[in-house]
């Protein structure tokens, strides 16, 4: 699969949220994942934070794919743009699905506790968001092709559960988009934030039958929904935004039909899926991160269509002086996928 910073959505290929794509994919690996910044038009006059943007180099599609051979690539994404959303995300993901996911959990086989495994974990915003919500014993297995921020995450993860209990971690480096059942065994549950964005039809194939196959539930938050919501509106924002949303699709990347192809591969393996909406909620004090993400936002739209330059810069000129003057608002649309496998090994 692909992903992190990364991450999305993340974003492109913005960090699976719902930002651009940048060269690669999200939140872990996360709405873009990154490439060197770049400028989003003439009229930005700051870089774009990798993984807050499109691609710097022609060609290159957002990736997830951890390799464990090969030549190095660049990371996806930049940590300061993962840290600049992360308090966004975390307002944002829908806790109403909490309660489902915990009744799962306990009624797991065995008092050990539970081991999650988050996919493109990033700098292990996830894990830093839900560990502290779950009670029990967890061991967080944490996924990613970036070994600086596998180091990040492992560094900064919670160390103790809702109740008190302990918890542990460990990285790996791999292929998330090779996953299997038997590479999820023993696992409890699996994690991702805005990744799914930035998948194939059969790479989120692929995940929703790793985990159907090994029993367990997945929570993946944050994947773009394709529409964003200004206040005060301009009569440009219908038509970046369906730019936008055709880069998200370049490449054979699913961008906003993830979440629906999501939900049909799950279900056909007899998962039970909800679906909550989780928007980032932009207003005057997060002016700097929803800076960066019209960057990105608007610089993708301009990347798939050339011809909107001129009225995009325009367009992102007069956005960034009004979010400076902290009169913008902006509401962009992710949404929360719970799927509740069957479950093996005499789970109730």
């Amino acid at each position: 699969m692909r992903k992190t910073a990364t991450t999305a959505q993340r974003g492109g290929r913005i960090p699976a949220q719902a930002g651009p794509r940048a060269a690669a994919g999200a939140e872990s690996l996360t709405p873009g994942d990154t490439p060197a910044a770049s400028k989003s038009a003439d009229a930005g006059t700051e870089s774009v934070i990798p993984g807050a943007g499109p691609a710097a180099r022609p060609g290159e599609r957002p990736t997830v794919r951890l390799r464990e051979d090969g030549p190095e690539e660049q990371p996806r994404y930049a940590p300061e743009w993962l840290e600049l959303r992360e308090p966004a995300d975390a307002g944002a993901r829908a806790l109403d699905l909490l309660d489902p996911l915990r009744i799962r959990l306990a009624n797991l086989p065995g008092k050990a506790g539970v081991v999650v495994h988050d996919l493109g974990c990033g700098t292990g915003s996830m894990g830093r968001w839900l560990a502290p919500r779950l009670d029990g014993p967890q061991h967080w297995v944490l996924h990613d092709r970036d070994p600086y921020l596998l180091h990040f995450a492992a560094v900064a993860s919670p160390r103790v559960a809702a109740d008190g209990s302990r918890v542990t971690v460990e990285t790996r480096r791999g292929d998330v988009g090779r996953l299997t059942p038997d590479a999820l065994a023993g696992a409890s549950l699996v994690t991702a934030s805005a990744l799914l964005d930035v998948l194939t039809r059969e790479e989120i194939e692929t995940l929703a039958a790793a985990c159907t196959g090994a029993g367990c539930p997945a929570l993946l938050t944050l994947s773009v929904a394709g529409r964003v919501d200004f206040t005060p509106s301009d009569p440009m924002d219908t038509e970046i935004a369906e730019a936008f949303n055709a880069h998200q699709r370049r490449s054979g990347l699913l961008g906003p039909d993830a979440i629906t192809v999501a939900c049909e591969a799950f279900s056909e393996l007899g998962a039970t899926v909800r679906l909550n909406p989780s928007p980032w909620q932009l207003g005057p004090a997060e002016s700097a991160l929803t800076a960066q993400w019209l960057r990105g936002w608007v610089g993708a739209a301009v990347e798939q269509r050339p011809e909107l330059r001129e009225r995009a810069d325009r367009y992102l000129r007069a956005r960034l002086e009004a979010c400076e003057a902290g009169e913008l608002n902006v509401v962009v649309h992710h949404t929360d996928l719970l799927a509740l496998s069957r479950p093996t090994g005499g789970a109730a």
